[in-house]
């Protein structure tokens, strides 16, 4: 267990020597807004570590420093969160980076496989899983969640070679290129407060309602982040709709509402909320927010989403892709209202070439499906089968 500065300095240097390295971490986020990073996993071809930075007087630069660096692949298993809290503590994005888990998804193993599975139909070993509930912040851990962190990282340097020789194998290395620009892109881990209104499941549609539920869910991320508490600590999703909907211009309007605790209005969060409904409503009605337009779908759509799901598995089956790493509902539904002007990931990039350019084609009319042999075959009617 690496617990000093000098130490760190040591091991980031020798694993800078291999061309890749894996990376896991353990944190809990339970009772904050930040996750608390507990431990921190490494290992490249030759060396080993574990990291506790929560070691007294330990400096994380040399490992923020590796994770910089452009000649070492950084890769992880499900790698959203690990680089959330390395972008929080380190005010940077991994790269290069591999995530296994997109891997396996083009590769054919499945919808979000788990690491464990990945490891198992891959090596054939088995991990240990009764250490994954833990609290990573007491000390000192145990023999057996140390090894239980460890094999986080030595098992997944043979499942990045497996699958990095079969992406380069079958052509999909670029496939996967593009995956990776989205995790390393620093706007996936940048939420602006004023966008925080935007995550919320709400089917308010007047613009004041939803001006107010953008200014009372901006106070509220700003409130989490500055007092490191989770978002429902500082207001409740259901207490930010009621306020939305009857708006309380004042303290005494903010004590009638049911979802309020009794005296909370009194509060300096209380305060803050009738500040953010009165900001909302002295917008000019040209700057409110505004619910997008339901539009219609036009007739036959149903139908359509029901051959473009049809297709999308046959495509995934025979690829040997997730079908969900290539399309999702929302996907086909565009797809099968808007045609060639949707905007979906599913008509760019290798998705296009995949799957995209034949389900417009269904959609047109250039396509049919049949079934032979029992199986579903894609027919293109100018000319050879698909």
């Amino acid at each position: 267990m690496i617990e000093t500065t000098a130490a760190l300095e040591d091991a980031c240097r020798a694993l800078a020597q291999s061309d890749f390295i894996t990376i896991d971490t353990e944190f809990l986020r339970e009772t904050t807004f930040w996750p608390q990073l507990c431990l921190i996993q490494m290992a490249s071809p030759t060396v080993e570590v574990l990291v506790d930075p929560l070691a007294k007087g330990l400096d994380l630069s040399p490992f923020f420093a590796l994770m910089a660096d452009p000649k070492v692949i950084k890769v992880f298993h499900a790698a959203r969160q690990d680089i959330e809290i390395i972008h929080h503590l380190g005010g940077l994005v991994p790269h290069p980076i591999f995530d296994t888990q997109v891997a396996a998804m083009v590769c054919g193993f499945g919808d979000s496989v788990s690491y464990d599975q990945l490891v198992q139909r891959i090596s054939g070993a088995q991990i240990d899983k009764s250490s994954r509930f833990t609290d990573w912040s007491r000390r000192p851990l145990s023999d057996k969640q140390l090894e239980y962190a460890m094999a986080d990282v030595t098992h997944l340097r043979d499942v990045y070679l497996s699958l990095k020789e079969q992406l380069e194998r079958e052509g999909r290395a670029s496939w996967l290129t593009e995956e990776m620009a989205i995790l390393e892109s620093p706007g996936t881990y940048d939420i602006h407060p004023d966008d925080a209104w935007l995550r919320l499941k709400s089917r308010l549609r007047k613009p004041q309602e939803l001006a107010i539920l953008k200014f009372v869910a901006a106070w509220r991320e700003r409130e989490a982040r500055s007092r490191n508490v989770p978002r429902s600590r500082v207001l409740k999703d259901d207490a930010i709709y009621e306020i939305a909907q009857q708006q309380p211009k004042d303290t005494e309007a903010l004590s009638r509402l049911r979802t309020v605790p009794k005296g909370w209005e009194r509060s300096s969060s209380g305060t803050g909320v009738i500040e953010a409904v009165n900001a909302a409503l002295a917008l000019p009605k040209a700057e409110m927010p505004h619910a997008p337009k339901s539009s219609r779908s036009p007739e036959g759509t149903g139908a359509a989403v029901e051959l473009l799901k049809v297709l999308l598995k046959l495509i995934s089956d025979r690829e040997g892709v997730a079908a969900k790493v290539i399309a999702n509902t929302d996907d086909l539904e565009k797809i099968a209202a808007e045609g060639e002007m949707a905007e979906v990931a599913a008509l760019h990039g290798w998705r296009r070439e995949l799957f995209g350019d034949t389900a417009l084609q269904l959609i047109s009319g250039g396509v049919a499906l049949r079934f032979v042999d029992r199986k579903v075959e894609a027919v293109t009617l100018t000319g050879d089968a698909d």
